[in-house]
C-alpha cells in the first residue's frame, strides 16, 4: 500500500536537505523530545545504508524504539527514504513500512516536501485510518521547519 502528502514549507531547500540528511540524529531529539527521546547512528556516515536507532519519548504509545536505515540517498535530487528495519511500527502488525521525502525548491527560502510511505500490513485490523500513516510524516516536516525558522 502506498499514502502520499506534501507540505509547503519556508525554508531554504539546502538548510531543510542538511537538517534531514545530515543532522537528523541531533536535530529530532531536539525538536520532538517527546516523541523521540534519544536517536543515534549504529551504522554508517548519515548516507546510504545509515542505520539509525531511535528511543521514543512518553507520547509514543507501545513503542520503544524502532530502528531504520537509508535505503534511498540522492544528495544532488534532495531525496531520501528510511525504512523500519526492527521495532517500532514492525511490532504493531506492520510488515514493511518506507517513508521517502522528495524536496523542491520553490524559491529561496521556500521548499515543497513531496512524502510517501510504502507500507505492508499482516491484517486489515492493523490499517491505521487512510491518511494516518502519512499524517505524522508532515508532523515531522512542520515541526522540523519551526525549529529551523527560530535558528535563523
Amino acid at each position: 500500500m502506498q499514502e502520499k502528502g506534501q507540505v509547503k514549507v519556508n525554508v531554504g531547500i539546502d538548510v531543510l536537505w542538511r537538517a534531514l540528511a545530515k543532522d537528523l540524529k541531533s536535530i529530532l531529539p531536539t525538536i520532538v523530545p517527546n516523541l523521540v527521546k534519544e536517536a543515534e547512528i549504529l551504522e554508517g556516515d548519515g548516507g546510504l545504508g545509515t542505520v539509525y536507532l531511535f528511543k521514543f519519548g512518553p507520547d509514543v504509545p507501545n513503542m520503544s524504539y524502532q530502528k531504520e536505515k537509508i535505503v534511498e540517498f540522492d544528495e544532488s535530487l534532495h531525496h531520501i527514504a528510511l525504512q523500519v528495519i526492527e521495532g517500532g511500527r514492525l511490532n504493531l502488525g506492520f510488515t514493511f513500512y518506507k517513508a521517502s521525502f522528495q524536496l523542491t525548491a520553490l524559491g529561496d527560502s521556500e521548499t515543497l516536501v513531496d512524502l510517501k510511505v510504502d507500507f505492508a500490513i499482516e491484517c486489515q485490523e492493523t490499517r491505521a485510518p487512510p491518511g494516518e500513516t502519512v499524517k505524522s510524516g508532515v508532523a515531522f516536516i512542520q515541526a522540523l521547519e519551526d525549529f529551523l525558522q527560530k535558528q535563523v
